[in-house]
């Protein structure tokens, strides 16, 4: 098995009705509104890191600690963010299961910038029509800049492969 070396694209998320089918909504594209379809890019689920509670009422509180931990690691896009713990306390558990999605081999295919960049622009173009003609929120404002940010690293990738042909200049 390879050991991949990623740059994490984090999700934050709360389910009631379990981790699968949270995930499965999500490759499926089975949510209501664009925001939901487009926070997430099935391409991006490698990995799910499972923090199971006791009861609904604590996960809250641990939505607003992951979300506060990763978010500066990897732009999050959720629907709403989340006010800090007013203790600034960040002390998150161990994940209670790790569980990989996604083969080795599909994360390399899925790493070419030739591939992604077309991808990522489709998603951005989509972020920006919805702010525009539906709802120009601050939550989705900060999803358009996580967006952009990704576009931006995938076109520099793409330049990167550019060669040297006979007769350029």
């Amino acid at each position: 098995m390879l050991h991949l070396k990623l740059e994490p694209k984090l999700y934050v998320g709360q389910s009631r009705d379990g981790i699968r089918a949270r995930v499965n909504r999500h490759l499926t594209s089975a949510r209501s509104d664009i925001i939901a379809n487009r926070q997430v890019d099935v391409w991006e689920i490698a990995w799910v890191w499972a923090y199971p509670v006791q009861s609904v009422d604590e996960m809250p509180r641990l939505e607003t600690l992951l979300y506060h931990a990763f978010h500066p690691q990897s732009a999050l896009m959720n629907g709403k963010v989340p006010v800090p713990p007013p203790d600034g306390g960040l002390q998150i558990p161990d994940p209670f299961q790790i569980v990989q999605v996604m083969p080795d081999v599909e994360i390399l295919e899925k790493l070419d910038p030739a591939l992604r960049l077309p991808r990522q622009a489709e998603h951005y173009g989509q972020i920006v029509g919805h702010f525009l003609a539906v709802k120009n929120s601050k939550e989705i404002a900060v999803a358009i800049q996580a967006h952009f940010q990704r576009l931006s690293k995938y076109h520099r990738q793409l330049l990167g492969l550019a060669q040297e042909i006979e007769g350029d200049s």
